[in-house]
């Protein structure tokens, strides 16, 4: 595949996905699909949901035009895993799942993709590089898939989050990929993120539907696997790669920071009110940008900046190890939160 393909095919995601959303947002009003409002939630009214339908679409077309039969081959359980968590999505917006039913559902499309995919992590990396016993490699990766995905579909929250968030992240890793020379890694990423652009422009507060945990769920899924590819094809580059980042964790850590710094701060304050980590609540960041006065479109403004800040520092601090990322990352967090 030529250069000019990596980004024709991400603006043909862009463009299937925006004639979509009319007819998908016409269709669940006419079947009275919608996410109500409630205690927990920021919307004062009936919404349609499941956004996540014309996304997949978007970039799943795409895709069938630009990636080669080899590709979907090769990949399979990719693509299975995370049609199977899209189909568990859908499942959730039309008739909703507790939150238990809904994490213990999710074992199956996370167990494709560690244990038939195999991505695993395989060492603590830069830390220590010695390979992980096999039984620890794959429980560790299970539990670092299962926590991004549900980190990511909990910050969305309120209008042009999630979809901001996930642009962010998708173009930096696409972008990376294919400077490390992984160029249909980076083209899926691409793709994936050109439909949440299209998606974003219907999302923007006041919002005409939202991504639904058909969309968040099959995004965060979408986001944890390619994490742990950056992480093990970091790892594997050579020094003077022009790619390569001294710290692989605290780097995936950077890029994926406001949904993981989100989630490990509601859970410790739940914790700490003796309350379930499943409990809902207005505890997350954008409530507390919200609490300042500010609009949806400002909050997410402001904690896409976020997202960039930590990715800039990243970079700034690409030659750096992770005994020093790291710690400029806890603390950066610490004095954000308090």
């Amino acid at each position: 595949m030529n250069d000019l393909g990596l980004f024709v095919f991400p603006a043909i995601s862009f463009v299937i996905s925006i004639l979509l959303f009319p007819l998908v947002i016409k269709i669940f009003k006419g079947m009275n699909w919608f996410d109500p409002p409630g205690t927990h939630k920021i919307h004062a009214s009936s919404v349609p949901s499941m956004g996540g339908v014309a996304i997949m679409i978007g970039a799943v077309l795409a895709l069938l035009m630009g990636l080669p039969l080899h590709q979907w081959i090769e990949r399979k359980y990719f693509f299975i895993s995370i049609s199977l968590m899209f189909l568990i999505g859908l499942r959730d917006d039309v008739l909703a799942l507790t939150p238990r039913q809904k994490l213990i559902s999710q074992f199956l499309p996370v167990l494709v993709i560690v244990f038939l995919d195999r991505v695993l992590l395989v060492s603590f990396y830069e830390w220590n590089n010695d390979p992980l016993p096999q039984y620890m490699s794959y429980l560790i990766s299970f539990v670092t898939v299962i926590i991004v995905s549900n980190a990511y579909n909990l910050i969305d929250g309120i209008d042009g989050l999630a979809g901001a968030v996930g642009v962010l992240v998708l173009v930096f890793l696409g972008i990376w990929f294919i400077e490390a020379d992984d160029r249909y890694t980076g083209l899926i990423a691409l793709c994936f993120a050109g439909a949440l652009v299209a998606f974003l422009i219907f999302n923007w507060q006041p919002s005409s539907i939202f991504m639904g945990d058909t969309g968040a769920l099959t995004i965060g899924l979408v986001l944890s696997v390619f994490a742990i590819r950056f992480i093990n094809l970091n790892a594997s580059l050579s020094a003077d790669h022009p790619a390569k980042f001294a710290a692989s964790i605290s780097t995936a850590f950077c890029i994926l920071i406001v949904p993981l710094f989100d989630t490990f701060r509601v859970i410790l304050i739940r914790l700490r009110q003796l309350q379930s980590p499943f409990h809902a609540d207005r505890n997350h960041i954008h409530h507390r940008f919200l609490a300042a006065g500010m609009t949806h479109g400002r909050a997410v403004i402001w904690i896409a900046l976020l997202n960039v800040f930590f990715m800039g520092l990243a970079i700034a601090l690409r030659a750096q190890p992770d005994t020093v990322l790291l710690p400029v990352v806890v603390i950066a967090c610490l004095l954000i939160n308090f």
